[in-house]
């Protein structure tokens, strides 16, 4: 990782153990182990299609639930999110995209305004609760975007329009709001200084 909007963060506690590098101007180059298999799946996507670098390296107490993991990782991915972004000078700001997966349609719009805020709608009744892979919750897809939300300073407004695999549609979130979210960091050479009229985000 050799560029300027870098970060690497570390966070240690009763429940989990987490290493995260990333480079916002890398080509989708990934190293993930959170040992969580599916989440490591969503993880990849979210940096191939998002084109930043990213290594993770967490060790949990997935014996009891890949709750704390999976949180944990999305609260250190929001905030080297933030750090690697600095000031926010230059950039697009607003990232849109529309992604499929097989049947799965999902829109994701992202502003890195500074001011968190998640709207997350459209999953099908009980997903929530159907075990992907035999063991990620559905109900973590929405709350790994919370913690990369909140923790990032990133207003995110994620839609499923439609889908029946449950893997298919939170693959399909992850890639839209990869998409969105590379779009909205991309330096944009007609802005000069913070795109925002109060001159901060």
């Amino acid at each position: 990782m050799t560029g300027q909007r870098v970060a690497h963060l570390q966070r240690e506690t009763s429940e989990s153990s987490i290493d995260l590098r990333i480079d916002l101007d890398g080509t989708g180059e990934s190293e993930i182990n959170s040992s969580v298999p599916f989440f490591d799946h969503l993880l990849t996507a979210f940096a191939k299609h998002s084109l930043v670098d990213l290594v993770v390296r967490a060790d949990g107490d997935t014996e009891i639930d890949v709750h704390h993991t999976v949180e944990d990782i999305g609260i250190v991915l929001g905030k080297a999110i933030a750090q690697a972004l600095g000031d926010k000078s230059g950039i697009s700001r607003f990232g849109d995209a529309l992604v499929p997966l097989d049947e799965a349609l999902v829109q994701a719009v992202v502003d890195v305004s500074g001011r968190p805020f998640l709207v997350h709608t459209g999953e099908p009744d009980g997903f929530e609760y159907h075990l992907i892979g035999g063991h990620f919750t559905g109900s973590m897809v929405r709350h790994v975007f919370e913690a990369i939300t909140f923790n990032a300073g990133l207003t995110v407004h994620i839609t499923v329009q439609g889908g029946r695999d449950p893997h298919h549609i939170a693959e399909a979130e992850f890639k839209a709001f990869a998409r969105a979210f590379r779009q909205a960091i991309s330096p944009d050479a007609r802005v000069s200084g913070i795109p925002s009229t109060k001159g901060a985000l």
